[in-house]
Formats: C-alpha cells, structure tokens, sequence
C-alpha cells in the first residue's frame, strides 16, 4: 500500500458537546456524504489501524471501525487523544476531528514525512495551533496522562516545551491553498460559510425534520 503511512494509527475524535449545532455534527452531509463516512474514507488508505473516539457508541457501530471511550471522565480533546495514544499498537497516532469535512490527505503525508525526532506535528496557521489535525508519539503518554489528571485542558500549553513540529502556514497553502482542513462545522452559521448551496438546504430540512 503506496499510501500508507507506517507506525501511525488514524483517529478521529467525535466528542465535543454539539451544543450550537441541531444535529449531530459527525452526521452533517457534504457532497451528499456524511462527514464522518467522508473522513473514513479519506483515511482508510493511510492508516492500518483506525479508531473512532467517542462516549455515545451506539451512533457509530454502523461504520465497522473499533470504537473507543474515553479513559478518563474528563472532557475535552486531551482525553480524547490520550485514549488514542493509550490503545494505539503503533508509535504514532494522528488526530482529526468528526465536525472537520475537508480532510486533505497530501497534507497528512506531508506532516508525516516530519515526525523523525519530534514528540509532535502540528499546524501553526495565523498564529493558532491546530491540535486535532496533527500526530502525536507515545512519549508523550505519560506527560499527558498527568496533565489530563490534573485538569489541564489547553493542548497548546501542554505542547509547551514538548519537541514539537511546528508546520506553516507557507507549507500548508503549498499543498491545502485554502486550507480547508482546518475548517470546523461548529454552528449553522459554519454551514452557510463553508457549504455548498445543496448541502445548505438539505441540512435546513434535516433540521427542519424533512
């Protein structure tokens, strides 16, 4: 498999409290898929092992991918990818979100090429961290463990003084121009940004109970 990226285990979180959005977020179609079915496909190549993270199973059994829950109950996407580090049979492990559409895949093998000595790979776009849209190593396992324990939420300060591969935002308009994979489906607001005008529409009867 001339893809695949070796040592790394594909993730995708589907947490997060979906509290500004009527649907499920992971269940949002685009292009008449859903986001999470298009991710799956995206990623399928590239990862051998793959995990879907998530405390509400019963929505994702469907999609023949091993489902885990969180270790800790503790909310936030820390715990998340510490759950992910903890059961991953390979060294590495890469993160994306479920609300997250435009999964580019030249730009996760790009990132990968990048790991050699690093604790992690992570996008640095218009000064903000893009922390689930990026690689992470079991060395950080136990650090993170610590920081999940003991409330620490913020990924950007708990990558403090980590052995970081910071990738740019000249580096990513190389390869993602627009770059659409970081582009978040929080709100329906989000729907009428990003969305194409069928997709719109549809998401407006779906809510609607259409």
């Amino acid at each position: 498999m001339a893809d695949l990226i070796h040592d790394c285990t594909g993730a995708i979180l589907a947490g997060g409290e979906n509290s500004r959005m009527p649907l499920l977020k992971s269940f949002i179609e685009v292009a008449g898929q859903k986001i999470i079915e298009r991710n799956i496909r995206i990623t399928t190549p590239l990862f051998k092992e793959r995990f879907i993270v998530t405390n509400q199973p019963e929505y994702y059994s469907s999609l023949n991918i091993p489902l885990l829950g969180d270790v800790y109950d503790v909310r936030g996407p820390m715990t998340g990818i510490f759950t992910v580090l903890l059961n991953a049979s390979n060294n590495w492990v890469f993160i994306s979100a479920c609300d997250m559409p435009f999964l580019n895949r030249d730009l996760m093998v790009y990132m990968a090429m990048k790991r050699a000595g690093k604790d992690a790979v992570v996008p640095l776009l218009n000064g903000n961290l893009e922390p689930l849209f990026a690689f992470y190593s079991k060395r950080l396992l136990d650090r993170m463990e610590k920081a999940v324990l003991c409330g620490r939420k913020s990924l950007g300060d708990f990558l403090r003084n980590k052995r970081v591969q910071y990738i740019t935002k000249e580096e990513i308009e190389k390869i993602d121009s627009h770059a659409a994979s970081f582009v978040n489906l929080n709100s329906p607001e989000d729907i009428e940004r990003y969305l194409q005008q069928k997709d719109i529409i549809r998401f407006k009867r779906k809510v609607k109970g259409g």
